[in-house]
């Protein structure tokens, strides 16, 4: 792909605790292989493929993953601080505990990722595609959200202080306990989002309009001037997530997910080996 890459590396196999920190690794292809508590600091990864592939808790800090597929690939306790991940293919990949602190992740594909308790202080996901993603307990303080696509996500119980969804997708999106103290929603659609107990009173943004299409309810707290009119009827529907990978198709499974008011359905699917 680059002038620096004579030919594409294929790597696999078990690799607990490899050491490939500032190689070029552009194009590379991971495949099935276990590199837990791999060290990849600074390194180049820009256009790799990562399939089935587990790098629990190793380090990328500082890395170029740029326009890599890491589809449904496992990066648990992974440390991603100041990656660079624009345009990263990474749907029902596993974040789960990650540090992403700082992670530019712009325009990135990750729908259904899980990133459970992650560390997202200051991240970049502007115009990033993260339906249906779990991001409960993130810290994401700071964070970019503006212009992603955010439906049917969970940030429930999430540290999201000052963080930005201008003109964000957050249909069916759920912020219940999350604390959102600083935080910018202009421009947000918020229909059939569940903000219930949630403390709004420091949201920047906010118009009733929102608020009118959102679910509010239980003890709250709004900006001066808006109401919670409580939750009214409607139905959102979302597609199914396909993801490929090599004699692989996995496809999401039908769900309906309740919201006191809402439903929100993912038509069916099946899974299985091809």
């Amino acid at each position: 792909m680059d002038k620096d890459v004579a030919r594409r590396v294929a790597l696999g196999g078990s690799c607990p605790g490899c050491e490939f920190s500032g190689r070029q690794l552009v194009g590379a292809n991971f495949m099935g292989g276990n590199f837990v508590n791999a060290a990849l600091v600074g390194t180049d990864l820009r256009g790799a493929k990562v399939m089935g592939s587990t790098f629990n808790g190793a380090d990328f800090t500082r890395a170029d993953l740029r326009g890599a597929s890491v589809v449904a690939a496992s990066f648990v306790n992974a440390n991603f601080s100041n990656a660079q991940l624009e345009g990263v293919e990474a749907q029902g990949a596993n974040f789960s505990g990650a540090n992403l602190t700082g992670a530019r992740l712009k325009s990135s594909t990750m729908e259904a990722a899980v990133f459970t308790n992650a560390r997202l202080g200051g991240a970049q996901f502007h115009s990033a595609s993260l339906e249906g993603a779990r991001l409960n307990g993130v810290q994401a303080q700071g964070a970019d959200f503006s212009d992603a696509g955010l439906d049917a996500s969970d940030f429930t119980n999430a540290r999201l202080q000052h963080a930005s969804f201008r003109n964000a997708e957050l249909h069916g999106a759920r912020f219940a306990g999350a604390q959102l103290d600083g935080a910018d929603f202009h421009g947000a659609e918020l229909e059939a989002a569940d903000l219930r107990n949630t403390d709004l009173s420091g949201v920047h943004g906010l118009t009733q309009d929102q608020l009118d299409d959102a679910c509010l309810s239980g003890p709250m707290r709004l900006p001066p001037g808006l109401k919670a009119r409580g939750c009214s009827q409607v139905a959102m529907h979302a597609p199914p997530v396909h993801i490929h990978i090599p004699r692989i198709d996995v496809h999401a499974s039908g769900v309906d997910i309740h919201v006191p008011g809402r439903d929100v359905h993912v038509s069916d699917g099946d899974e299985g080996p091809r």
